[in-house]
């Protein structure tokens, strides 16, 4: 039905299109109740779920436990914001592993390149990445790689069990070693 702004039916240029109104835009105060309660069902079988497992289920787990043993059908995002209501978490087994910790005394290293990694010849710019690689048994081996900008190719490597200026020096001779001339 075409209203004008008055509220009567009129073919004029001030017309629009009425449509139902909506409470909000996550719908009427009748469906958000409905979605809390049967949020608050919900919740109890999740509870139950990381009890059983020690507490180490996350989302994804919890999601597939429901489905397997009540056949309740759900959606893991819908599981994730409900243990997040209810402080419940999985256990994360990857730990953040510190490689550099900085001296807050130190100067701070001039950017020699400007954030500019490209080089017009061969051997004049060169840049570099330092990882770690975890070799299991929560051991670790870094790694140290020297690229030529200018073919983007691998110059050098090194690799050990610490992350030394030794690793990086090592990794720098090999580049000027192995450089085309």
């Amino acid at each position: 039905m075409r209203t004008t702004s008055a509220g009567s039916a009129s073919s004029g240029s001030a017309t629009s299109w009425a449509s139902p109104a909506r409470a909000s835009p996550t719908g009427t105060a009748p469906a958000r109740a409905a979605r809390k309660a049967a949020d608050e069902r919900l919740a109890a079988p999740i509870r139950k779920v990381p009890k059983d497992s020690d507490g180490t289920y996350g989302a994804p787990r919890v999601t597939a436990e429901l489905r397997d043993d009540g056949g309740q059908v759900v959606n893991h995002k819908r599981v994730a914001r409900i243990m997040q209501t209810i402080g419940i978490e999985g256990v994360r087994l990857r730990r953040q592993h510190r490689t550099t910790i900085a001296d807050p005394a130190a100067a701070k290293a001039p950017d020699l390149t400007g954030r500019d990694f490209t080089a017009t010849e061969v051997n004049t710019k060169y840049g570099g990445c330092i990882t770690y690689l975890s070799v299991g048994g929560g051991k670790f081996c870094y790694l140290v790689t020297v690229i030529d900008l200018c073919p983007r190719r691998l110059a050098g490597w090194a690799i050990a069990d610490h992350v030394r200026t030794e690793l990086v020096t090592d990794a720098l001779a090999i580049a000027i070693r192995t450089r085309r001339h």
